[in-house]
């Protein structure tokens, strides 16, 4: 089932996909219609997380790229919530930055609260999955010396465009990043160091999860440069495709979730 977030006549809500032109509404309420056209809706951020954790070098070839050694437990770090954009929305190029970098990642929504879970009964935690793109200004990454202004700027975190509940085999997706038509990352979640259910639990062990917090999984080899004018889509078997236009900074032009 592919779910997505809309607003209907001021309420919004998160909705099924049951055909191209229409939706059906979860926990649908009193008075509002069994289904609805997609032309009566507007479509919403597909989250809004209270934290965005990450993790970073989950994959043996990207921390081979980035001159890593393979880690022995999970690289943990965090993303804003003011970071995320959807399908179609425009990644803004900071001005403080010379070099940003696409990652494709596969997210994970979490549905219910999660706290000292068992990896064994992570799935039951999981809401569903997405694509993300977790934008890196690479630049100011190894000039900090950590990660947070250089994962953290608003747009950095495109998310999208729905979330695919039951996609299959987690380790066994192919995922890849399309820059202008041309693919130019490509991967697949075999290569994980640390798979999904077990990245759920670590991170309850650490923090407590809470329903619509996202979890990116990690990137392939292959990270490399965007440039304003580009367009740029996040490809994963089973998932979905994220689109999003890469365009300068406009400074005075706020951006934000909706």
């Amino acid at each position: 089932m592919r779910i997505i977030r809309v607003r209907h006549k001021g309420q919004a809500f998160y909705a099924a996909i049951i055909s191209p032109e229409s939706v059906r509404p979860l926990n649908r309420e009193a008075g509002q219609p069994e289904e609805i056209p997609l032309a009566e809706l507007e479509l919403l951020s597909l989250v809004r997380p209270s934290k965005i954790v990450c993790v970073g070098l989950n994959y043996l070839d990207h921390a081979r790229e980035m001159g890593q050694a393979v880690p022995e437990e999970p690289v943990v770090f965090l993303k804003p919530p003011s970071a995320v954009i959807g399908a179609g929305d425009a990644i803004v190029l900071p001005a403080q930055s010379e070099q940003v970098d696409y990652e494709a990642e596969l997210a994970l929504v979490l549905g219910r609260t999660a706290r000292f879970v068992a990896e064994a009964d992570a799935a039951r935690h999981i809401f569903g999955y997405t694509c993300a793109n977790d934008v890196t200004a690479r630049d100011l990454q190894k000039k900090d010396g950590q990660w947070t202004r250089a994962k953290g700027f608003d747009t950095f975190c495109p998310v999208g465009p729905w979330i695919e509940t039951d996609p299959g085999d987690l380790q066994d997706m192919a995922l890849r990043t399309v820059v202008n038509g041309e693919v130019r990352q490509e991967g697949t979640t075999a290569n994980m160091i640390f798979p999904p259910h077990l990245l759920v639990s670590y991170l309850s062990h650490i923090m407590t999860l809470l329903p619509g917090d996202v979890i990116l999984t990690g990137t392939p080899a292959g990270v490399g440069p965007i440039k304003a004018g580009d367009e740029v889509s996040v490809e994963i078997d089973r998932v979905g495709f994220l689109l999003n236009p890469v365009i300068s900074a406009r400074p005075g032009e706020p951006t934000a979730m909706q």
